[in-house]
This record gives C-alpha cells, structure tokens and sequence, in this order.
C-alpha cells in the first residue's frame, strides 16, 4: 500500500505520548525533534527512579510538553495507556506513540498520521522490515525473535498482512482508542501485539508503515529471555478468544464448521494411527494397508479444512474503516 508523506490538515490536531522509563540520557532529544505538526506532548513518568518527568519539566523549554506521573510502575503498556487516557480526555483527533530512547525518528510522525487523517487507517504502526538492504543493521537475535513472533501475532490478532508486531512506533485514532478496553490492555511490552488483538474485535484497519531503526547507544528494557513465557501464553490467550468472537459469538459462517471439524479430524487420524502403530509394533506385525488408510483420510482432509479456514480468516482481515462509515464517533 502506498502511503502518502504530506503533513496533515491543521484540523486534525495530534497528540504524542512519550513514556518514559530510565531514557534521561534521551528524551530531551526527542522531545526537540517532534516538529510543529503535534499539539501536545505527554511523557509519562512511569515511577522511573532516575526521575526522568522531573528532569524533563526542569530542563525542557517546549511549552507542548506535559509531564505526567504513575504513583507505581504499570509497564511500558500501563504508561502508554495513561497517555491515551489523557489525549482523550483532552480532545485531542490523533495519537502517536514514540518511545523516548532515541530509536525512533520523530520526523517519520507524517507518515504514520496521514493513512489516519484520509480515513485509509485506524491504526498505523512501523515495519523495520521492508527495504531488505537495512534489516541488516538490525542485531541476528532481533531479526529472528520479530520473525517467529510476527508470524505467531498473524494468528493471534488476525492482521496477516501487518508484520513487525513489537514496533512501538504507532498512532492511533483517538475515537477508535476510545473504543478499546485500555484497562485490558498488556501492561508489559506484550501491550503492543495485545493492541492488535484489541483493534481486530472492534474492525480496526491496521496499515504498516516502512521505517528504519535506529541502534546507536540506547539501552534496552526489553530482555527477551523474560518475555518469551508470557508472550507464547498471551498468543494462545489472544488466539482462542479471536476465533470465539468472531466465528461462534458475533455470527457464523463456514469456517465455524470448518476449524473444530479439521482439528477433530487430525486428532483422530494421529491418535488412531499411533495407536494402531504402537499395537503393531508390540505384537511384530505389518500394519494393514487399510488401517493405515483410515488414519491417513482423515489427517488429510483435517489439514486441508485448516488450511481453509485460515486462507477464510486471511480474506477476513479488516480493510474498511469504519470511520469512514460512520460505525464510529
């Protein structure tokens, strides 16, 4: 898809919720390079104990910037969610979400916010993944844990077509944002694949926009050994919920039928195969022909309605915006 670089109408006014955890050495930095197009700046201290919301109402002279303050420490999800609470509250049409460490460039923010304004876009977030030639600036471990959990977060939110689900270089809709749970919301850094989730049960349209990082002398928060446990779980979580909402409890279709009757079908051929294997092998005997049939039909026709059901669910990815139709304030 391509998307359009040109600033937004002056009557879409813009907020940016910036939190801020253990980036002192940063923010200033990143708060000067968020140009004239944004209204306001939330940094949201999220009980950082370097003090880093004091710094910045000490040393920053732009009068955009407001400073707010978790009396406890939510997680990176719990601050953002903070920051969206309070662009609502104030009024404010769009809201994008940059990360204070200096990885991400503040003067992309037109490109994130335009699919929004022409109505094209709910939600946009960054792909470090699409010029090829700069995904080797990225470090092995990176490029390999985003792969594995994009094509995990492509069955747990059902956005197939987005990639990158970590990128935390978003904006949002404000009416759409004031359509989520953000109570519900991840407070961890599993928020940002927990908001795919979220936008996919209200029909959100999600469109990725290219981006290059940037890995200069930050420090990251994010351990990926620490995260691995609760991301796999919140996959699994996000996934079962997805499909009872959108195929048993909003309405039914073909591929209701078609999930539950492939999954029973490849249980039972493996089940009834290793079972008939393993007595075959006990008693030191050639499985039949026929009895190996009657395990392969059924693995085989399994398969083939799973893979239905999931070329249904690719084509079921929202594409509309219901903004645009009015299904949203």
């Amino acid at each position: 898809m391509s998307l359009s670089t040109t600033s937004p109408p002056p009557a879409s006014t813009i907020a940016v919720v910036i939190p801020s955890y253990k980036v002192t050495r940063h923010i200033l930095a990143v708060i000067q390079a968020i140009g004239p197009e944004v209204d306001r700046i939330y940094v949201v201290d999220d009980c950082c104990p370097d003090g880093s919301g004091r710094y910045v109402q000490e040393n920053n002279r732009d009068p955009r910037v407001s400073v707010l303050f978790n009396e406890v420490n939510l997680g990176v999800g719990g601050a953002v969610m903070a920051g969206y609470r309070a662009a609502i509250d104030d009024g404010f049409d769009i809201i994008v979400k940059i990360d204070g460490d200096g990885q991400m460039d503040p003067s992309l923010l037109p490109r994130f916010v335009a699919p929004i304004v022409s109505g094209r876009a709910d939600y946009t977030k960054g792909n470090r993944f699409y010029n090829l030639e700069k995904i080797s600036r990225m470090p092995k471990i990176r490029i390999l844990g985003n792969a594995v959990l994009s094509f995990m977060a492509k069955f747990s939110s059902g956005y197939w077509s987005s990639f990158d689900p970590t990128n935390g270089y978003t904006a949002i809709a404000a009416s759409t944002a004031a359509q989520l749970p953000l109570h519900k919301i991840s407070r961890s850094y599993f928020f940002e694949t927990d908001m795919l989730f979220r936008l996919n049960t209200v029909r959100a349209v999600v469109v990725d926009v290219p981006m290059d990082a940037k890995y200069e002398t930050e420090f990251s928060n994010l351990k990926i050994t620490q995260i691995l446990g609760e991301f796999f779980a919140g996959h699994i979580r996000n996934f079962c919920k997805r499909i009872f909402y959108n195929y048993y409890l909003r309405g039914m279709s073909v591929a209701s039928l078609e999930l539950p009757l492939g999954l029973g079908l490849i249980g039972w051929g493996m089940g009834f195969g290793l079972y008939q294997w393993g007595k075959s092998l006990a008693m030191g005997m050639v499985t039949p022909a026929g009895t190996v049939m009657f395990s392969a039909l059924p693995l085989i026709l399994g398969v083939q309605l799973c893979l239905a059901f999931i070329a249904f669910d690719v084509a079921a990815e929202p594409t509309n915006s219901q903004r645009s139709t009015g299904a949203l304030p």
